[in-house]
């Protein structure tokens, strides 16, 4: 299916397989691209992606981390996004904007010209079958020996390619231990974040998260944060230590296309999973969210097809 969808590519759609930068480009080369993943739902409305606004701003942020020229406003690239998934014809799936140097460099300094926006839409179901059967409804997680880049080294609150080596180094132990996810730990030994997922933890009914500085600025972990206040459960952002772990009444992970990813186990301990009540309440949220069926976060639902106000400001 792949070869149907059609990539939108500076100010022009082009077929998937035409969708390509050089091998001697700088952002290649050197991983000078920065990305947002957004999630497409079907809905019984229509198609609506969550909280496009939100992701749009962190692209912006992160081309302001990196000192990067973006070359199109908030709004429009917006409105890019909708226009690529009306064209592709899709219902639901995972839409990836990538900003990146397509000309040809040797030098590590980037090239002065602004960025070049990609947007492509993909739904796992039709065009990408072995990742859509690596998903599980529940996982199992290590402690990595890889630690989280400190944010003294590379400003990592930026989503930038070659930020994710970090990630891909510990998915890659994980899955050699037997494990399907990675949590690394900060370089002081507090937990951080999954390889490329918020972390969760559950006592005595507070759920508790990394506080932010060392970890990605997630979407997603912003959004259950808020939830859960809203519907009266408490939460704490904290240093966490990894000893804590031992003591979780339910551990869960956070990303874009699963919301909530709940862990069954964890190093040598079990856990509850997906039965866990914390686990079970915030899946039921988020879909009713999703669904349009919870007004007071209507805000975050943006119909592909209608026309919705910009919310929030870069």
């Amino acid at each position: 299916m792949l070869k149907k969808r059609w990539v939108y590519f500076n100010d022009a759609f082009i077929p998937w397989e035409e969708a390509t930068v050089h091998v001697a480009s700088h952002s290649f080369a050197r991983g000078s691209a920065i990305f947002e993943v957004l999630s497409l739902h079907e809905t019984r409305f229509e198609p609506m992606i969550f909280r496009l606004d939100e992701h749009v701003s962190r692209l912006f942020q992160s081309a302001r981390f990196l000192e990067m020229k973006m070359p199109v406003t908030p709004e429009s690239l917006q409105d890019r996004v909708k226009e690529t998934v009306r064209k592709n014809g899709m219902k639901k799936g995972v839409i990836k904007i990538i900003c990146c140097y397509p000309e040809i460099a040797l030098d590590i300094l980037p090239p002065s010209a602004p960025l070049t926006v990609i947007i492509f839409v993909v739904n796992p179901d039709e065009d990408l079958p072995e990742f859509k059967a690596a998903e599980k409804p529940e996982a199992s997680a290590c402690i990595s020996r890889w630690r989280k880049l400190d944010p003294q080294t590379v400003p990592v609150e930026a989503k930038a390619s070659a930020n994710y080596l970090n990630g891909m180094m510990a998915r890659m132990e994980a899955k050699k231990r037997g494990f399907d996810q990675a949590i690394l730990l900060d370089t002081q030994g507090f937990v951080a974040e999954g390889g490329t997922e918020s972390v969760f933890m559950v006592k005595n009914g507070v759920l508790m998260t990394p506080i932010g500085g060392t970890i990605l600025q997630s979407i997603t972990r912003k959004s259950l944060l808020e939830v859960s206040s809203a519907k009266g459960i408490e939460t704490r952002e904290m240093r966490i230590l990894p000893q804590l772990f031992l003591e979780a009444d339910e551990v869960f992970l956070s990303c874009t296309p699963l919301k909530v990813l709940p862990l069954m186990r964890i190093d040598d301990r079990s856990l509850p999973g997906a039965s866990g009540p914390v686990v079970k309440t915030l899946v039921a949220m988020m879909q009713k969210i999703i669904e349009g069926e919870d007004q007071a976060f209507e805000k975050w639902r943006f119909p592909v097809n209608g026309v919705y106000p910009i919310q929030g400001s870069i």
